[in-house]
This record gives structure tokens, sequence and C-alpha cells, in this order.
């Protein structure tokens, strides 16, 4: 038996000059019964054992034969396609031996398979706006997100590419974002309003390879310039049909909607019927891969493309739950961009927790409010500034007695809940310093007692008057706001009339949720307590000194909301994101000092937002404006001297200007009395109208107009603290200076 077998030594000799094969990009290991398995990615090895004694030349030439034998498998092994998947997800339709059994999420697009495995035949969405309108059960949602994937891989999309997807929303619109995600591909997203430049501008320098758009008007808009100057693969339609579509010269393949789900379905009818998928190399998305890539404006006006990872959204998915306690069955109203990381991130988090979501517009929002009834309504301050103003406009024009009866009947609920603020000790305080116990002791009797009062009449207001306003919003359980932060009077008011409005802050940059008011701890005038896993810090906008509670400073945040950076812009990220992780939001605020006594001790820990330490404005509509170009266009216009352009959190944009009187004079002479040259000196009301017209004369071509106007006679100087020494206006210090003016101003 010695002379047939392999001994030791020449095991060793032989095996060991020629085991690996580098050109592979693998490394397998054979064992005796001839299975490779994969050890490694940097190389290729076959090692041969065995237990016996000595080598025959037969048996010597049969094992080179059979060494080639490996080598050829290796070969074949190397052409192997990879595939980038989504493990959860795609589990049911991969190979047994490629199949992930793991339970945790690794990509977006895995929360699908949990949410069929809770809640499979309920509803998941309506959309009842697109033709054909649509509703999907969450077993049916997978399916079709399943073959939208596939459908992708057929028409060539690989990982790691970047696919532009410039749409609306509807369930379309989320199936192709999932698709895109699930192939290991980065969509780069945009809503259809944007301009023709800045859709062309953000689908160039993402590197974008092929186009998924809304409709045919839409692309029918951009397919000029699209054709000509981006390198375009192939479009996929989403909606409405693609014989209508111009393709302006260039012979770009259109698929629809529909043909790429067919796709779809067909490669996976032939996986399920042969061994075909066995024909690919499957691999899981890395949690740290990028998922999306958001544009977003920063303060020299170009966008900056925001890279999401998959463990940025999914650290959203698994934490917004601590604020918005959804269940299932419950009914969500969808009116915010869903390419927005703010609608995007609360749309991902409510399909896990198995509840409804309709798709509507601003346009359908009063009549689906009443129609659907929802639980929750997720939107911007100014949707709820809106209902506000709608429900005042129905009081007033009501009778008389019952306009009486009903405004009497909401002010003393005001101050119901204003006492009940009191003593349940949620009031904010800067004040770092507690009470004394028996004045917190004093004001708690006071607060309580003055409740016990009005309560009955509160309960006469809830009967009469606030049963019949939530009954025609709609809204059972709460409202969540984002974008911006909500005036204090619709804050009061809602609360009064028994509907929770939770307020909640974050950044594109922070995916973007990063704290927000729980039902539990509800206080008024902050954005709450942060999430799970960020940390916040106030620093000194000058020195960078971290600041105690109660002082205002520059917000920082720390933790896994925050993003990988801003996609070809490492100059830009630096800018932001320090070497400690500690991203510089450029807004001001402070955090509530903790008290253990008074009418603040259960506000400890709440940020608190006091408008932006750098020039972006955000409206309460969730636009960004950048005030430079309006202040640059009005300047132009000898009556106005200085400029401060205002509207943090407002509806529309305001300015403080200092005039120049006597160009404003030269100008009344000529224009109001020619022939007399002595004229009085001007009114305010005059000076306004006539510095309000050259404002709307010198802006009229920029992005967004001025609406009030306040007129100061004092200018902005080095002297008075309004002017840095390098000579730039203060903004923070101008709009701390008039705070009260421009409360007017709003009014």
């Amino acid at each position: 038996m010695a002379s047939t077998s392999l001994g030791p030594s020449i095991l060793v000799s032989y095996c060991s000059p020629a085991p690996e094969f580098h050109d592979s990009g693998l490394r397998f290991t054979f064992n005796q019964k001839g299975f490779a398995r994969r050890t490694s990615r940097r190389g290729f090895r076959v090692r041969c054992e065995s237990t016996a004694s000595s080598l025959s030349i037969t048996h010597l030439k049969s094992f080179v034969l059979f060494d080639r034998f490996l080598y050829i498998i290796t070969i074949l092994i190397q052409e192997k396609e990879l595939r980038r998947c989504s493990p959860f997800l795609e589990r049911s339709s991969l190979p047994r031996e490629a199949a992930l059994c793991s339970n945790e999420w690794k990509a977006v697009p895995d929360i699908w398979r949990s949410s069929v495995e809770k809640y499979g035949d309920r509803v998941a969405l309506v959309d009842p706006y697109h033709e054909p309108p649509s509703t999907f059960t969450y077993r049916q949602l997978e399916q079709e997100i399943l073959d939208f994937v596939e459908g992708l891989r057929v028409v060539g999309v690989k990982a790691d590419e970047k696919i532009a997807l410039f749409a609306d929303n509807s369930c379309r619109w989320l199936v192709a974002d999932q698709g895109i995600m699930a192939t290991g591909a980065v969509n780069v997203v945009r809503g259809s309003r944007s301009s023709v430049e800045e859709l062309l501008q953000i689908y160039c320098h993402s590197e974008s390879v092929a186009l998924v758009v809304d409709n045919p008007e839409f692309f029918n808009r951009i397919a000029e310039p699209f054709s000509y100057k981006a390198p375009l693969r192939f479009v996929i339609l989403l909606w409405g049909d693609k014989s209508s579509l111009v393709t302006a010269g260039r012979q770009t393949p259109v698929y629809s909607y529909n043909d790429i789900k067919k796709f779809g379905q067909e490669r996976r009818a032939t996986f399920a019927g042969s061994s075909d998928a066995g024909k690919y190399e499957y691999e899981s998305i890395n949690p740290d891969d990028t998922a999306t890539i958001v544009y977003t404006s920063g303060t020299t006006g170009n966008p900056k493309g925001v890279m999401l990872t998959h463990q940025n959204l999914l650290h959203q998915i698994r934490n917004l739950s601590g604020f918005v306690p959804a269940k299932a069955g419950e009914r969500f109203l969808s009116m915010l961009p869903s390419w927005h990381a703010y609608e995007r991130a609360c749309e991902y988090f409510i399909f896990t927790c198995g509840v409804e979501q309709m798709y509507t517009s601003i346009r359908f929002l009063k009549d689906d409010l009443k129609r659907y009834q929802p639980h929750y309504l997720i939107s911007v301050p100014l949707v709820y500034e809106t209902l506000y103003s709608g429900i005042q406009k129905q009081i007033s024009t009501s009778s008389p007695a019952r306009k009486f009866l009903a405004l009497t009947l909401i002010r003393v609920s005001l101050a119901y809940t204003e006492m009940r603020r009191i003593y349940e000790g949620l009031c904010l305080t800067k004040n770092q310093k507690p009470p004394m116990y028996i004045v917190s002791l004093l004001d708690w009797l006071w607060a309580r007692v003055i409740a016990f009062v009005l309560w009955p009449l509160h309960m006469l207001a809830e009967r009469l008057v606030h049963k019949k306003i939530r009954s025609s919003i709609g809204i059972s359980k709460a409202g969540v706001s984002g974008g911006g932060n909500l005036p204090m009077h619709i804050d009061k008011f809602f609360e009064a009339i028994g509907v929770n409005l939770q307020n909640g802050y974050g950044l594109t940059e922070t995916s973007p949720v990063v704290s927000a008011r729980r039902l539990s701890c509800n206080v008024l005038g902050s954005v709450g307590h942060p999430i799970e896993g960020a940390e916040f810090k106030i620093v000194d906008h000058e020195t960078g000194r971290v600041l105690p509670p109660g002082s205002k400073g520059i917000v920082k945040v720390r933790g896994p909301p925050v993003m990988k950076g801003y996609y070809k812009n490492p100059q830009a990220t630096k800018q932001v994101i320090d070497k400690d992780g500690w991203f510089s939001t450029g807004d001001m605020g402070w955090i509530a000092p903790q008290h253990s006594t008074g009418r603040s001790r259960s506000c400890g820990g709440v940020i608190v937002l006091e408008g932006r330490a750098k020039d972006t404005i955000v409206l309460s509509t969730g636009e960004n404006v950048e005030p430079l170009e309006i202040e640059e266009a009005a300047m132009r216009s000898d009556l106005i001297q200085q400029i401060v352009v205002i509207g943090q959190d407002q509806r529309r944009l305001g300015a403080i200007i200092k005039p120049n009187k006597e160009a404003a004079e030269g100008a009344a002479r000529i224009k109001m009395s020619p022939v007399d040259p002595e004229v009085n000196e001007l009114s305010k009301e005059t000076l306004t109208s006539m510095v309000y017209e050259e404002l709307r004369k010198w802006t009229s071509e920029c992005s967004f107009q001025v609406g009030p106007v306040l007129i100061v006679d004092e200018p902005f100087t080095i002297d008075n603290g309004l002017m840095t020494p390098t000579m730039k206006i203060r903004r923070d210090k101008v709009v701390d200076k008039y705070k009260d003016e421009i409360d007017r101003l709003y009014k």
C-alpha cells in the first residue's frame, strides 16, 4: 500500500512551489473531496492533504492532471458575476448556499422582509392621484420591489453606480428608490420642480449613468440639455406613455416602469426554474456603503451632495419609535417630497410599524384630512400655520354669538394649558440656578388652583369647540413637524385644542433627525431631546469653547446620524466635520439646564434653537434661501444704504433696511413736486413705500421676493456692535436688536 500513496514529505515538496493563483481575485482551499472553500479575496490557494506515506509515478501523473482540472475549475469560478444584494430582502430568492440567514438589517431594503413577516396582508400604501390609482399590501409591495430590483440588473445596473431619480411622491418612487438601493447602486434624488440647470448639474456632478423620471412632460422639459450634455445609458419612465417622450436626436433606450418590472419577473421565474442563479457570486451590501446622495444648498448657493449610508438611515429607522409610537393599522398622510431626507426617513420608519400610508399634496390636503382621518401627519410648520389660519377664518365668519363663544372658550383653554405646563414643569428657562424650594412649591400650588378653577370651562370648550375643530382637521394623534421652528402661538393653539404637535430638528447632513419632542415630554418652544446615540454640544461662535447649559452658541452634533461626507468635496466636509466627528450645524441654540424643582424641572436636556449662525435662511416651508443674492441686488438702488434680509422660520422673507435719506428726498422732489424745490421731510410711510418699490424693482429677477420691510434710522456700524471689524454685518446681532419690531412686522 506504501507504493500507491502520497507521502507527507512529497506533499510538502510538491504542493509548496505552486499553491497560489493571484490573477483570480479569490483564494480557495481544496479538501480531499475536491470541494473549494473561499478563504480570501486577495488570491487563490490550492492545498492538497493526505495522511499516506508514499507516491507512485502513475499516481503522480494522475495528480498533475487533477491539478490542471482544479485550475480549470478556478477559471470558471473566476468568471462568475458578482452581485451586491440586500441579504434579508432577497434571502428567499438566493441560492440556498448563498442565502444569508442573519435577521439583522444590513441595508435599508432589508426592512421589507421583516414587515412582510409581521404585516403581510395589511395595506401598506394608497396612491389615489396617479393613473392607475394604486393600493399595495406589504406582501405585494415587497414583490413589486423584488421585481424592480431584478429588472434593473437585467438592463445593466451595477453595484456602486449612480442612478439619478428625479421624480415626485408616488408608490413607484418608493419602489424605484428601494430597487436601486437593493442592487448596491446609489440613487441621486431630486424633485421634478427644480430648474433644468440644477438637475443637469446634479446629474453630471454625481457621475450618474442613467435617469429615472416621473413622467413624459417632465422628461420633455429636460430632454434637450440632458441628451447633449449628460451620459445617459438609459431612461426609465415611472408614469405615462413612453411613446410621447422626446429623444432630441439621441438614441437612448427608454423603458417604462412596467418594462423593468416585466424584465424582473421573467428573470426571477428563470431562477426559480433552473440553476441560473448559481452563475452569480453574491455579496452583501455593507452598512457603511453609500445608499443615496441628496443635494442641498450651501452658503455659496452651489448644491453639495450629501452622502448618506445605509447605516445612517437604519439608525433613523431603529430609533424614531421613541418619538412617534406608531402602531400597526394606523394611518399616515404623506405630502412632503419623498426625496427629502425628513420625509424619507419617516416613511422608512413607519413602514416597519405596519402603518397605512396615503399620498396627498397641498392641493388635496384639506379634503384628504377629512376623508382619511390620519392618526399622524408629517409636515413642515407652514402646513400647521395654514390649518391655523383656516380655523381662524372659519371662526371669524361665524355669527357674532358663535364667534364670541368660540374665541372666549379658546382663550380659557390657552390659560388652562399654560397653568398645566407650569405645574408639570414644562416651561423653558435659561437660568442655570434652580428656584428655591418654597418658591417652587407656591408656584406649583398657584398653578394647580388656577387650573382647577378653569378646568370646567376647558371641558366645556372641549365639547363645544375643540372636538369640532379636531374633526375638521382630522389629525387624531399627533402632527409631526420639521424643517423649521414652530411659531409659539401655533404651538400653544394646537395644544389648547388637544392636538399634539411634535417638533423635531435635523439637517440633510444628519440623516436627518437628531432630536424631537416626545409625547411624554412635549416642551413647547424646543425641538426636544436628542435621538438615541446622538450627542449635542454648544460652542462659542468665535472661540469654539464649549458653553454650559443655558448659554447660546453654535449647535454641534456627533453620532450615527452624521453623514459620510459631501460627494467629491473633501474640503467642504472638513469645514463642517472636525477630526473628532463633531458636525457643525450652523444653527444657534442652547441646551436647557437640569432643575430638580420649579416650573422647568422636566425640561432638562432639551434643545432650543434660536436662528442661524451662517447666512442661509430656512423658511417655514422648508425652503433654503441664500440672502446674499437678494442683498447684492438691492444694494444697487441709490435709496438703500444697508440691508439685512430676514425670515428664519417665517412663511416669507422680510428685510431690515437703513435707507439713504438724502437720495430718497432727492427722488421725492423730482417725483412729487418738480416745480417746488422745497419739500418737507418725508414721512415714514412715504419713505417705506419708496424703499419697497425700489426693492421690488431691483430684486425682481431673484429666486425669492421680499415681503414686509422694516425701516430703521440707526446705521449698522462697528461701534454699535452690528458690524465685525472686517466690516461684515452681524446678522444675528441685527435680528436680536430689532426682535420686537420683527415680531410685529410678521403679525
